[in-house]
């Protein structure tokens, strides 16, 4: 005879609150990124980009970090997206277009710093390319930067040569 007091509904739930409690244990102890939020990281142009962000660069995970308008990606870290940095003025820094975003590429030693050009707050990316490809992550990031409206964008020697004369 089945003794009412353990029928399956209560059974299941009583697993299930076991696997959520288990689940928040083990995602409370996996490690949270620190990266200095930028000056204007409280900026709402932020939030539609920040929510858009993916789940995955390339093989790199998306995971928590401690400060707002920030994410990271791989465990060490491959990818840091800080939003709200200042906005890069004019520049001969090389600057690419990916998927319609501009972006401001320096390349250091090792790691590079890419920043949105002509969208206000601007989206920097620190990233070593020895350990993920730059298009893979600006092909990854760029609908999730495009959230933010743009109101210039790159402009190159061959856009100078074209501009009609003065007279």
């Amino acid at each position: 005879m089945r003794n009412p007091r353990f029928s399956l509904p209560v059974r299941v739930s009583g697993i299930l609150l076991t696997a959520s409690f288990a689940g928040a244990l083990l995602s409370a102890c996996a490690p949270t990124v620190d990266v200095t939020a930028a000056g204007d990281a409280a900026n709402p142009a932020c939030a539609p980009m920040m929510v858009a962000l993916p789940d995955a660069i390339g093989d790199a995970a998306l995971r928590k970090t401690n400060s707002q308008a920030t994410a990271a990606w791989g465990d060490p870290s491959q990818v840091i997206l800080r939003c709200g940095v200042n906005v890069p003025g004019p520049t001969t820094d090389r600057c690419v277009s990916v998927n319609g975003i501009d972006w401001v590429i320096k390349e250091g030693d090792p790691v590079w710093t890419l920043t949105t050009f002509g969208r206000e707050p601007a989206t920097e990316i620190l990233m070593d390319p020895g350990k993920i490809s730059s298009a893979t992550v600006l092909a990854d990031l760029s609908a999730s930067a495009g959230k933010v409206p743009a109101s210039r964008n790159c402009v190159g020697q061959e856009d100078l040569q074209n501009l009609p004369s003065t007279r």
